[in-house]
């Protein structure tokens, strides 16, 4: 095991909050949320199992219904919803872990048969790609333009959402600005065609995500609020345009603030733009990697890497869904379980989901499948 690698389970500190080791788990959709949003029984287990991670970011939760992405997803706008991310904290934190909880809004990304609600938007420009509903795949809507009112009362939701997440027992949150959803469409020049204050130039496109984070800042504490970006992600049909300075301008605008962390989604450590956001940022930098081996070799070889680059942390996705006991098998340089990707998402339930074996049990009847190669960890 090279020094970058021993180097992942070294303690490392977010303001405020210590961390055991440098070893995140990175936020996942996995869809076990009551129908209304409300986390389940079923999810407090999963989040202990796995609570010797470093850190744990919870899955996006969305601010207010009209950002609902899927069925089955998180909510952090109600009474319920606390109350049920707060059987999750306990569980966590009875376990010895920490948590933030990320908070995403779906923008295009919803459609009418899940949330009862027009999705809205930067720009009336609708996702180019069929969604899943509880009615199964359907076509995408034109998503409603956003009023600048829309856009004030959705930055007053986020901060809302963030103070729920702290009465739910969360140490703090992330604000998801990535992947394509209604953040990153902001900030993308082919969903953002706007022509006031909030679209065209860079300074433009990246008003909005700022706004955001400054107001959850402003409701929590910085030290509390961390922020997620995925520079040059296209999913979700995102067209940025210039990537390479979005995102240094991004850092320079929020980085006096004194966030908790800087969260890199597909984090490459050759890639200009990490290296630019890396000397633009003045406090911790969360690397999530695109791993191209699910394996303990493959995991040590990309965190040595972007830890060498400057990543503080590293966020891990899939190791952490397929083995609850992952930090324990990065240690030793064990095996890894294979994901069953099967049940992933939309299938609710506990195969595939709290089943996954520790070191000395027997692992699932279930048959496991290959891993498709190329994806975020």
């Amino acid at each position: 095991m090279t020094q970058h690698t021993t180097a992942l389970f070294a303690p490392a500190r977010l303001p405020g909050l210590d961390l055991p080791s440098r070893l995140v788990m990175a936020p996942l959709t996995r869809n076990r949320a009551a129908a209304d949003g409300t986390p389940t029984p079923l999810m407090a287990e999963y989040y202990a199992q796995r609570a010797s991670a470093g850190l744990i970011v919870a899955e996006a939760s969305t601010p207010n219904a009209t950002g609902q992405t899927y069925p089955n997803i998180t909510a952090i706008h109600s009474p319920a919803h606390v109350a049920g991310w707060r059987r999750v904290t306990d569980a966590v934190r009875d376990a010895g872990g920490r948590m933030f909880l990320q908070l995403q809004h779906g923008g295009r990304v919803g459609h009418p048969a899940t949330s009862g609600l027009t999705p809205v938007a930067p720009s009336p420009v609708p996702l180019p790609e069929t969604i899943h509903t509880p009615q199964g795949r359907l076509p995408s809507v034109v998503p409603r333009e956003m009023t600048a009112g829309d856009i004030r009362t959705t930055v007053a939701d986020f901060a809302k959402a963030a103070r729920n997440a702290i009465d739910a027992g969360f140490e703090g949150v992330e604000v998801h600005s990535a992947n394509g959803h209604l953040l990153h469409q902001f900030l993308a020049r082919n969903t953002n065609l706007r022509t006031d204050g909030y679209g065209g130039s860079v300074a433009a496109r990246i008003r909005f995500t700022a706004e955001v984070a400054e107001a959850v800042a402003a409701e929590i504490g910085a030290g509390r609020t961390g922020l997620r970006v995925s520079p040059g992600n296209t999913v979700n049909g995102i067209e940025e345009g210039e990537t390479e300075e979005l995102y240094p301008a991004l850092a320079e605008r929020l980085g006096g603030l004194g966030l908790a962390y800087l969260h890199v989604g597909y984090a490459d450590p050759q890639a200009t733009v990490f290296r630019t956001v890396r000397a633009a940022w003045p406090g911790v930098i969360i690397a999530n990697p695109v791993l191209d081996e699910i394996s303990t070799e493959g995991v040590h070889r990309a965190s040595g890497a972007l830890l060498a680059a400057g990543a503080d942390l590293i966020a891990l996705g899939r190791p952490f869904l397929a083995n609850p006991d992952l930090v324990t098998r990065l240690r030793l340089g064990a095996p890894l379980n294979e994901m069953r990707d099967r049940y992933f998402m939309y299938v609710g339930g506990a195969t595939g989901y709290t089943d996954y074996p520790a070191l000395g049990a027997q692992p699932s009847s279930d048959s496991i499948v290959a891993l498709d190669g190329g994806l975020v960890a």
